[in-house]
Parts: structure tokens; sequence; C-alpha cells
């Protein structure tokens, strides 16, 4: 009877999941140098190179060495679609679920909005992201795989980092600290300067406040600190973001104060989405003040009108009503910026972020089935 071979399937390791120090354990593991690793590092990140045969000052052994157990590989788009105001978004593919990129350019500031998760674990009221439930956490590839995509698409010359992108923030589809070691690993990956160089000031991680996190993150990261408060009172917050049931806007400022006592310039950003007869009530704007002063928190505020989207309950509020809410804080001395409404033609503008979901929650089809029934 002959013998039938069996060939052995290897699972190659895809280096775009290390960042610098873990690459170099990585290459300690076979036998290779650190300076190897950075080379390495360099050539994906600096260059946009995934061939190793390209990788031209590796020697032939250790480029065929590469080959047979690892990979270099980005997620794969399958829709890139720019807006008529120069914003872009990427529809990226991780393996069946679609998750959303959002490249926003501000005069000299070119700002990426990456997701963290397949949907979101959370189910903020007023948020289209939130509607789609939640699947996964994405890989640190998968993260850093969508600056790796931006940063190629955006640059004049093929591969090259021309520094379009001058600024990421975590506030793409998911809430960043439920998926921490990943988010983190990405973010040094980032701000590495044989990587993308990012300084320190310009990753932001925004958050709904999983406040447990943000004290992880103050031990192993020195990013910026961005959260989304939409309330100044518990009550409402308790109705538009719910996670506060949990920690509550106490136990958030606390954390937000610890955080921004790191040291000069780091100053917290509240994010409030304004709703019209919601949170937008010059009641609001003064509770907001009483606040953030109360507990002594260094914060700039930053407004965002609200993005419609099908089913929503909620409403935009007027031009005039933003700017009154604005006007009242500015004058009680604080920082307050407008968002403008970027990409709401490719559905790329804040909180419109949907992508497609395999809702492991069942949250998705409860929503459409709410909507038919209404």
């Amino acid at each position: 009877m002959q013998d039938t071979a069996i060939e052995k399937v290897v699972t190659k390791i895809n280096l775009m999941n290390f960042c610098q120090k873990d690459l170099q354990i990585y290459f300690a593991s076979i036998d290779e140098k650190p300076f190897r690793a950075k080379q390495v590092f360099k050539w994906i990140h600096q260059k946009g190179i995934t061939s190793f045969d390209d990788m031209s000052d590796l020697s032939k052994a250790l480029r065929q060495k590469l080959m047979d157990v690892a990979e270099v590989v980005a997620p794969k788009v399958v829709l890139d679609k720019p807006s008529n105001d120069g914003t872009h978004k990427w529809l990226i593919d991780v393996g069946g679920n679609l998750v959303e990129t959002v490249y926003i350019p501000e005069g000299a500031r070119g700002t990426l909005c990456v997701s963290s998760q397949v949907g979101c674990t959370l189910n903020c009221s007023f948020c289209s992201t939130g509607k789609q439930g939640f699947n996964r956490n994405l890989t640190i590839a998968e993260i850093i795989g969508q600056v790796w995509t931006a940063v190629r698409a955006l640059s004049k010359q093929q591969g090259e980092h021309d520094r379009h992108v001058t600024n990421v923030v975590m506030m793409g589809m998911g809430e960043p600290l439920m998926n921490f070691d990943a988010v983190v690993s990405a973010m040094d990956i980032m701000m590495d300067d044989l990587a993308y160089g990012l300084s320190k000031r310009r990753v932001t991680l925004s958050t709904s406040g999983v406040v447990p996190r943000i004290y992880d993150l103050l031990e192993q990261s020195d990013v910026s600190l961005a959260v989304s408060l939409h309330a100044p009172n518990d009550a409402l917050r308790n109705e538009l973001v719910p996670i506060n049931k949990k920690y509550n806007i106490d136990e958030l400022m606390a954390a937000c104060k610890l955080y921004a006592q790191r040291g000069p310039h780091k100053e917290i950003t509240f994010e409030y989405t304004l709703m019209e007869h919601v949170n937008d009530e010059l009641e609001h704007a003064k509770e907001l003040v009483t606040l953030l002063k109360s507990k002594q928190v260094p914060a700039k505020i930053n407004l965002i009108p609200f993005n419609p989207y099908p089913g929503t309950p909620y409403k935009k509020p007027s031009n005039n009503r933003t700017h009154r809410f604005q006007q009242y804080l500015m004058e009680a001395g604080f920082v307050v910026t407008i968002r403008k409404t970027r990409g709401d033609d490719i559905d790329a503008a804040c909180g419109q972020l949907a992508g497609k979901v395999q809702d492991k929650t069942k949250r998705q089809a409860r929503y459409q089935r709410s909507l038919s029934e209404a």
C-alpha cells in the first residue's frame, strides 16, 4: 500500500501585529539580531513594503527565512470613497466584517479616525455605530493597518509616508479602552520614530468613560485623552451613554483629573454631541460649566452638532442654538470649538460610521425590529 504524503500547513506570523519591541522579541526567537527587526519594522511602516523580497538591505538567507515563517498583511480595502469636501473613507474587510476609517483634512492638519472594534460593545443611544451591535475586537494589525492603508493611499509617491496624516484619533468604530492591549500597542507604533513618528500630543484616544482603563492608560501610555461626555449630569448621561450607570460622572472626572496632572498641556478634550431639546439648553451649558470647574479638570470642549441617520429620534440643533451654547461656555473661560460636519455625503460624519457587523449581540436585529414596529 502506497504511503500518502501529508503536507504540513505552516501558519505564518503577521509581522504587522508587532510593535517594535515585540518584533525584536520575535526576531530573537528565530535567532536573528534586534537590529534586523528594526530594519524590517522601517520597511513595513515607513516604506509601506510588504514583500520580503523588496527589503533590499536584508540578506537573501534572512529574506527566505522570513518568507517561510512570516508575512506582512494589511487589511483588505473593499471601498475607497472620497467626499466632496476632501474627507476620505475606507471600508475595510476584517474577516467577513467591515470597519470604517475616515481621513479629515483641515488646513495643514490631516486627522485619521481609526476603528478599534467591529461594531461597539457599548450602546450609546444616539450613535449609529452602536446600533450595529458587536462582533469582536480588532487585532493590532487590523488597527495599525488602517493607518498603513491611509498613509499609502494619500501619499503622492507610492508607498512613502509624506505626512498627509498628521493626527490620529481612536474615534472610529468601537470603544478603544475595551480593546486595551491591542490599541495601546497600535498607538505605540503610530508614535514610533521608525514607523509614523507622530507625537504623543497628536495621537488621541477617545473613550466613553471606561474608568478603570483610564487609570491603566495612565500607567502604560502618554497619548492625549478625549472623553465623550454628552451630558452634564448623571440622569441624562445614563440615558445617552449607558456605561455611565457603571462609572458615573464623579468617578469619570476623578480619573480625568489625574490623567491631566501628568504634565503641562494635558487638558482633557470633552466631546459633547448637541441634540436639539435633549442636551443643548442653556441650563445644560450652565451645568457643564459648574461640573468642570468644581472638579478642577483642565478642559477643552468640542461641540458636535448631531448628525442624523435613519430611524434616530434625535435632531440636529439649529446654528443659533449651537452658537448660543458655545458662547456661554466661552464666556465662562473655556476653549470651545464646534466640529464642522464633514463627509456626511459619504456617511463619514461623526456618529455615522456603521460598517458591516456580524452582530453577536443581536442588538442590530432588535434595532431594526423596533424601526419596523414604530
